[in-house]
């Protein structure tokens, strides 16, 4: 059974930057897309970037808010998925979860709307943006 571990949150300043992993145990993450979601205090969840599996072209998805800031990428050789913040804003505090669903070749982009529905979630860590 899939199970995801996230970590690398943390308090940072404003312009700071922060490096999110997602490790899996129990499968290997080389065969999901990945997806990274937040949800702030009072807020809904929302999707921030998700990625393809390698054999689909590795693709990457990201909301608006955090294009030019954020870069996920996947290192299949360590099973983990990375989360590249940088020139963070108060806005983006949050709790930030990594999500995996099985993907297959033909799935050339993912969806981050399918990959909250049916993905398996980790617990979450917390990223703080303040001064």
């Amino acid at each position: 059974q899939l199970q995801l571990v996230e970590s690398g949150g943390g308090l940072v300043q404003p312009g700071g930057s922060l490096r999110l992993s997602c490790a899996a145990s129990g499968r290997t993450l080389e065969d999901y897309a990945i997806g990274w979601f937040r949800q702030a205090p009072g807020k809904e969840r929302e999707g921030v970037s998700c990625i393809t599996i390698r054999s689909a072209g590795g693709s990457a998805n990201y909301t608006d808010s955090v294009k030019g800031r954020f870069t996920i990428s996947r290192d299949n050789g360590k099973n983990k998925v990375f989360l590249q913040m940088n020139s963070l804003k108060p806005e983006d505090t949050a709790v930030y979860y990594c999500v995996a669903l099985f993907s297959t070749p033909v799935q050339r982009e993912c969806v981050m709307r399918v990959l909250a529905e049916f993905g398996s979630w980790g617990r979450g860590t917390q990223v703080t943006v303040s001064s």
